[in-house]
């Protein structure tokens, strides 16, 4: 049977600069395409979890291994290609303010090297997909709040990750544009099998969508039994076509753009 374990921890501490570990005996496997929320007090270590799967912070003892292979034998180069395979979303969004909107959502696919006529139409394409088609030429500073959560939404599933990373990105938002951010999400994961950890305070959030929940207490983690298969059906603030079908459209648009 194949192994669809995307994230492995044995027995992972991590802390920093010689401090008492923030995070001790983290273990657990994550499947391809779950979905979790993390939880926790500020300081508890939600971050460090996040920087650890992302190897942006060393664990100073234990194991992770992502799509399979253990990170610590792992050359820089190949830390690199792995990284390739995930996405981050910050709450702070962590946009360029010298660069336009479509150039920030370009930037990963430059990194990797694609084609500018590839750019073009993927950039394009998902622009669209977050309801920001109008505003590629737009500075991110002159963006509400909420239109620029989705431009850093659009700059990580740009590349169509395997693993979505999401720190507090609801937490600057209104309802309306925290519920429209979910649903990006929810499609993501539903259409793509996106594999996503979503870390949040709120606990609208957390009895609205009935994810498993990944809880940091105590420089521990622990799991919390998932009240249902899938999430409910999320509120109808979506103004453009109906989101799911939009998204396997996106799909397969950007498999013929990729392969054209």
């Amino acid at each position: 049977m194949e192994d669809k374990t995307v994230i492995s921890f044995a027995n992972v501490a991590a802390g920093y600069d010689g401090a008492r570990d923030v995070l001790t005996d983290v273990s657990f496997n994550m499947s391809a395409g779950a979905f979790y929320f993390l939880t926790g007090a500020s300081g508890a270590g939600k971050t460090t979890l996040l920087r650890l799967i992302y190897q942006l912070h060393p664990q100073t003892r234990g194991q992770i291994k992502l799509f399979g292979k253990s990170t610590s034998d792992l050359s820089r180069d190949e830390i690199t290609d792995l990284r390739h395979k995930m996405a981050i979303v910050f709450q702070e969004y962590s946009l360029l303010s010298h660069l336009s909107v479509f150039d920030n959502v370009a930037l990963p696919l430059r990194v990797r090297g694609v084609p500018d006529d590839k750019i073009k139409k993927l950039v394009a394409k998902v622009l669209d997909w977050v309801g920001l088609g109008k505003y590629g030429d737009a500075n991110p500073r002159a963006l509400s709040g909420g239109q620029q959560q989705r431009v850093s939404v659009a700059r990580a599933i740009i590349v169509q990750p395997s693993i979505l990373l999401a720190d507090e990105p609801t937490g600057n938002l209104d309802d309306e544009n925290a519920s429209r951010l979910m649903e990006l999400f929810i499609q993501m994961n539903k259409i793509f099998g996106t594999t996503i950890i979503l870390a949040t305070h709120s606990q609208k959030l957390l009895d609205t969508y009935k994810f498993p929940v990944i809880r940091v207490e105590n420089h521990h983690v622990t799991f919390v039994g998932q009240k249902g298969p899938t999430a409910p059906e999320p509120k109808k603030v979506w103004k453009g076509p109906k989101p799911q079908n939009y998204f396997a459209e996106l799909s397969k648009q950007f498999d013929d753009i990729e392969n054209g």
